[in-house]
């Protein structure tokens, strides 16, 4: 279809979200730029080999209780009534003798058993014992918490603080992860500006905040200028930045006169789908560029979240080799009716409250795809699947937040 004839058909045809999000990702290759990083400095980021303990952790037997270490086989037989005596060493513990530890501290050669110091009283240099001990008993041996060569994360774990904190109590000083995926954002429009807007301006917000998803789900952001409506400069600007990981634009994605990034892209790669079955945001458009995955995004902003989450973010974990995982969710209550278009996944901005028994969800727009204010002011959004003609109010449903998703 040439250009003229799909300004004229508009989205009479759209693609269902999976299938265009499966294409997106079928054009997309993951990238193999690794880098060394120190463990303070590896929070987030992707290992590119697997994890192995190095070392034993404990490195030695050490002791679970305050007390005093001694040989089992000492103290059997004794009770409150009957207590067992031992002499108090410093060094290794011999038959008869004893020896004290604190929790966490290595146990002296020749014990095999802690008896904890409320089971005793010492007298001088003599300690009775009011606890027979099995051997190993309050014990933590050699290993226990991790045995060296035991398998810890393997390629591709995402870390986490505790992830690191076990790394570094093997002996980990650094390790090998993914690159950061690279992410060109370009704003597109003739109407942005950066500040002080006229009539007909509008302050360019959409980039902004696409950048900062990227730099939270894990990417590296190249926040460029606007760049405006004209096919010339368009092109420049996406080939401008095909040496990174993805592309994405926003605004400029539909059928109108100035919607001209579409056309671009498919003049210098392939776009692979343009209009999606959702709500907001079916004119988001998907391609690519000399091997490099171009999102373009609409430019109403509510549309232009929406579609940054439903590709996007997908994308860029494929690309960085970085787990996609499922956004937070809670169950809440509907406090009044849902409505859906069928054969289209819709998202409904709502507000959660949990003061009562039970959460509850009121829509607040499932339409008003410019209207920022309804995104930043609500804790989430519904998702109504296509086959659903929207939920009825007292339905419970799954709110996923995105606000503070990775």
């Amino acid at each position: 279809m040439n250009h003229d004839d799909r300004r004229t058909a508009g989205f009479k045809q759209r693609t269902r979200l999976s299938d265009a999000r499966e294409a997106l990702l079928a054009a997309a290759t993951p990238h193999d730029r690794t880098v060394r990083r120190p463990l303070a400095e590896a929070d987030g980021r992707a290992l590119a080999d697997d994890a192995v303990a190095p070392a034993d952790v404990p490195g030695y037997d050490r002791a679970a209780m305050d007390g005093y270490a001694v040989r089992a086989s000492d103290t059997f037989g004794a009770s409150g009534r009957s207590p067992n005596v031992l002499r108090i060493v410093d060094g290794p513990v011999e038959p008869g003798t004893a020896a004290r530890v604190h929790t966490g501290s290595d146990v002296p050669d020749g014990a095999d058993a802690v008896v904890m110091v409320e089971h005793t009283e010492r007298l001088g240099d003599e300690l009775e014992v009011f606890d027979a001990l099995a051997e190993g008993e309050n014990v933590g041996e050699r290993g226990e918490d991790v045995r060296e060569g035991t398998p810890l994360f393997e390629a591709g774990h995402e870390l986490r603080p505790s992830d690191i904190g076990l790394l570094r109590s093997v002996g980990v000083e650094g390790v090998t992860v993914f690159e950061r995926p690279r992410v060109a954002v370009i704003p597109t429009g003739e109407e942005l500006v950066e500040s002080d807007p006229g009539p007909g301006e509008v302050i360019e917000t959409n980039g902004l905040t696409v950048s900062r998803l990227v730099e939270r789900w894990g990417g590296e952001a190249s926040y460029r200028d606007i760049v405006v409506d004209d096919a010339d400069l368009l092109r420049e600007a996406v080939e401008a930045d095909l040496d990174h990981d993805v592309v994405v634009t926003t605004g400029g994605s539909s059928v109108g006169e100035r919607d001209l990034i579409p056309e671009v892209v498919d003049d210098i790669g392939e776009v692979l789908v343009h209009g999606v079955a959702l709500k907001p945001g079916h004119p988001v458009a998907v391609g690519v560029v000399e091997d490099t995955p171009v999102v373009m995004l609409p430019g109403y902003p509510v549309a232009c979240v929406v579609n940054a989450f439903q590709f996007l973010r997908p994308v860029l974990k494929h690309v960085g080799s970085l787990p996609e995982r499922p956004l937070p969710t809670q169950e809440a209550t509907l406090t009044k009716k849902l409505p859906s278009s069928p054969g289209t996944r819709t998202f409904a901005r709502v507000k959660l409250d949990a003061s009562g028994d039970e959460p509850t969800a009121e829509p607040t727009r499932t339409s008003g795809s410019g209207i920022l204010s309804s995104v930043a002011l609500a804790d989430g959004w519904v998702v109504v699947p296509e086959e659903v003609e929207g939920y009825d109010e007292g339905d419970t449903v799954a709110v996923e937040g995105w606000e503070w998703s990775a």
